[in-house]
């Protein structure tokens, strides 16, 4: 069911895509007066990374994200159309100018930033690792000689190639297909955002989160398109805009809260108006 889902909204997000014929600057990006002209909005959205960006069973869009997603829209007065992607092709999609805005648990990065455009962040993150509580991983030097399951382009993939050579690294296109993986025993663990990681846990008995946070702490940001100054300029005064009313704990409440609990600090993982406390 979950995959039928993803692919019928896979189907509307191209269908929704190709069917804007409005104009793009000569830098091939919309403006964001472009944008307004056009009545669409198009963001880059995770349909599988539940409670961040996913498609629910009544093929809708729902998460953190999406919820971000859904605010910018409506604040432009224009139609939120979601693309979904996958974590390898954030970047291509902003370059080829299939997206305005990319929502996808994006972390900053030096090396991206010199690629696309980050707006001022959201959200709060590090690495984490979750494995079976029958052979639990707690230290990354546990996972020396062992397959370590990661998704193609997120930090994961990068921090234990740079930093841990000696863990094999097997690699998936999207987020479902390294769950699914880990599921199945295809490797001793699996690596990414540890706000993720807690989250999936939680909602799968047998495997726990022995590595909470590793690296360097990051954050999650928007993307834009490089060059893309209004647009750009426009989401850096709607953060700040959005942080004065509160509004990521709002999102966290309505979206995280229940995977999270009651217990949880939605201090750590959440960033008012662009300010890192």
């Amino acid at each position: 069911m979950k995959k039928l889902n993803r692919i019928a909204a896979l189907t509307l997000a191209l269908a929704l895509l190709l069917s804007l014929t409005v104009s793009a600057s000569a830098e091939g990006f919309r403006t964001l007066d472009e944008i307004k002209e056009s009545g669409k909005l198009v963001i880059g959205l995770f349909s599988d990374k539940k409670p961040f960006g996913y498609v629910d069973e009544f093929g809708e869009y729902q998460g953190y994200d999406v919820y971000l997603a859904r605010r910018l829209a409506e604040d432009l007065n224009v139609e939120l159309v979601p693309v979904s992607l996958d974590a390898p092709n954030r970047i291509e999609f902003l370059q080829s100018f299939k997206v305005d805005i990319v929502l996808a648990n994006f972390t900053y990065t030096e090396e991206r930033a010199a690629q696309v455009d980050f707006a001022l962040p959201y959200m709060k993150v590090a690495l984490g690792v979750v494995s079976p509580d029958s052979a639990l991983i707690t230290e990354p030097e546990q996972l020396n000689g062992k397959t370590l399951i990661v998704s193609k382009g997120t930090t994961a993939e990068t921090f234990f190639e740079k930093n841990y050579p000696e863990v094999k690294l097997a690699k998936y296109d999207s987020y479902t297909e390294a769950y699914i993986a880990l599921l199945d025993g295809r490797g001793d663990a699996l690596s990414t955002d540890n706000t993720e990681v807690l989250a999936w846990a939680i909602e799968n008995p047998g495997f726990s989160v022995g590595i909470e946070s590793l690296g360097s702490l990051d954050t999650i940001n928007p993307a834009v398109s490089k060059g893309n100054e209004t647009l750009l300029t426009w989401i850096n005064e709607e953060i700040v805009k959005l942080g004065a009313e509160n509004f990521f704990h709002a999102d966290y409440e309505a979206t995280l809260r229940e995977t999270y609990g009651e217990n949880a600090d939605a201090d750590s993982l959440v960033v008012e108006g662009g300010k890192i406390e």
